[in-house]
């Protein structure tokens, strides 16, 4: 005989889920912001800042932001004398690819 399934729990782990998840992206936003340096400003200047960005319709400009994105992780990886990296979500991980911390969970999850 098959086995009944549990919609509602299901449903239920599947929100719980989906807030961890949503809550670990704040998490490591605010960490990203931490690591460039960012939080010496203003909310209001960092929210503007992501505005324009966001509203940009020059490629070119974007495409020099994510390369310049890019190779702040690749000297931040460097900087930690090759122990630790940090990978393109702002979030520290070992060499092994888990995030510190000892979750391992890795951050693209």
């Amino acid at each position: 005989m098959r086995k009944v399934r549990d919609y509602d729990a299901e449903l239920k782990a599947l929100n719980d889920k989906a807030r961890s998840l949503k809550a670990k992206r704040v998490e490591q936003l605010g960490q990203l912001v931490a690591a460039t340096g960012a939080d010496a400003l203003d909310a209001e200047t960092i929210a503007g800042v992501l505005l324009d960005a966001i509203g940009s319709k020059d490629a070119s400009a974007k495409e020099a932001w994510r390369l310049k994105g890019a190779a702040f992780f690749q000297q931040r990886g460097r900087k930690n004398g090759g122990g630790t990296a940090i990978n393109g979500s702002g979030v520290q991980t070992e060499p092994g690819g888990n995030t510190e911390g000892g979750s391992g969970e890795t951050a693209n999850e």
